[in-house]
């Protein structure tokens, strides 16, 4: 059994499983535990959860990181502005003699 309240920051392998995971917060007002596994899924012990645990400190693991990377596909903004063709056409520039549908004699 695991008497300890864990650090944020350190990671730590479950032994019956084997799952790697950091602790992410500790909310004593909860008595909450939040864990982040190294392919990215979050979970939470409360304490007398986390007292049963198995398990022991590690090391930082070298590809933690590879969950969050993002593909090429990834860095396509959905929300960015579409700017075609026409839209860089020099005659797009000339004012016309019609604004806001009232047209100008002058």
């Amino acid at each position: 059994m695991n008497l300890s309240i864990p650090s944020v920051g350190k990671w730590y392998k479950e032994l019956q499983q084997g799952t790697i995971f950091e602790v992410v917060s500790v909310d004593e007002s909860e008595q909450t535990i939040e864990t982040q596994l190294i392919d990215g899924e979050v979970s939470d012990y409360d304490f007398d959860s986390w007292k049963q645990l198995l398990f022991e400190e590690v090391e930082e693991p070298e590809n933690w990181s590879n969950a969050y990377e993002m593909n090429t596909e990834d860095f396509l903004d959905s929300d960015a502005a579409i700017h075609p063709d026409e839209w860089n056409n020099p005659i797009n520039l000339i004012e016309t003699d019609i604004v806001n549908g009232i047209f100008d004699d002058v």
